[in-house]
């Protein structure tokens, strides 16, 4: 993988977007081999947290636009259907915390990437920027799903359609993103984040993840039958006895992700 670094370590598997010099845009390989990164990511099962993020100055500048600039471009159906609505596909299904590491500038499909993912940090510097408006397109990527429940239609709205760009602060205080942190303790406090999560009951979190993306289009009782069903399987794991068993020892429990 030319453009993506895939390492694991402390129960964590770190996805690094890495084509600097071009602010981590995609091309159609670099898309794929996220997607590819996910997938192993998923399977793993000593990975309990997934960490997204990237090198140099930006966290992702969206799609690269000298590939669909150049001869024989690729169309939009091609670039959606099978280069960035699998990779938020992939971020939404995958039944494990992902954390959004936003290092700098996240603009077009790179903001939306990010805003698909579970828990979003950012420096201080970074920002965020639904660019599509500014070529005469339409947010993709997930963009117009997320972001309006995230921030309400009415700044969603103008988001999209003025192409503003919105600082980390803004974005936190807004609702957009989890934390923004200074930028020299941003790596820190990432790693402390990653920490928190690996050590949590995992799948746990996973059918959290699984009642969130279910509610986004339910009716009040039918969100009640899914957490009746989803508590039921949380409570048939050994990490839901060992919490028990923690909470009347009065110790801190020591959970397996299982």
């Amino acid at each position: 993988m030319d453009h993506i670094i895939l390492e694991q370590s402390n129960d964590t598997g770190r996805i690094i977007l890495n084509k600097p010099e071009k602010f981590n845009s995609f091309h159609r390989q670099m898309a794929l081999d996220l997607q590819e990164c996910l997938k192993i990511c998923s399977e793993n099962p000593e990975v309990r947290v997934i960490l997204l993020s990237g090198s140099g100055k930006a966290f992702s500048a969206g799609q690269d636009l000298q590939e669909i600039s150049g001869e024989n471009p690729p169309g939009f159906d091609t670039i959606l259907a099978e280069h960035f609505n699998p990779i938020i596909q992939w971020i939404r299904s995958i039944e494990k915390p992902i954390v959004a590491a936003v290092n700098g500038v996240a603009a077009g499909a790179g903001a939306n990437i990010a805003l698909a993912c579970d828990i979003v940090v950012a420096k201080k510097s970074a920002s965020f920027i639904q660019a599509f408006s500014k070529i005469g397109l339409v947010p993709d990527s997930g963009g117009t799903y997320f972001l309006p429940r995230l921030i309400g239609l009415p700044r969603a709205t103008a988001m999209m359609m003025l192409g503003e760009r919105i600082n980390a602060e803004t974005a936190e205080q807004m609702g957009m993103i989890y934390r923004s942190f200074p930028d020299d303790v941003f790596g820190e406090e990432v790693d402390k984040l990653l920490q928190t999560l690996a050590k949590m009951p995992t799948r746990a979190l996973g059918l959290t993840k699984r009642a969130l993306n279910r509610s986004l289009g339910n009716d009040l009782n039918t969100q009640l039958a899914i957490e009746e069903e989803l508590q039921i399987l949380a409570g048939q794991t050994a990490d839901y006895q060992e919490g028990v068993n923690a909470f009347m020892e009065k110790r801190p429990p020591v959970f397996r992700g299982e």
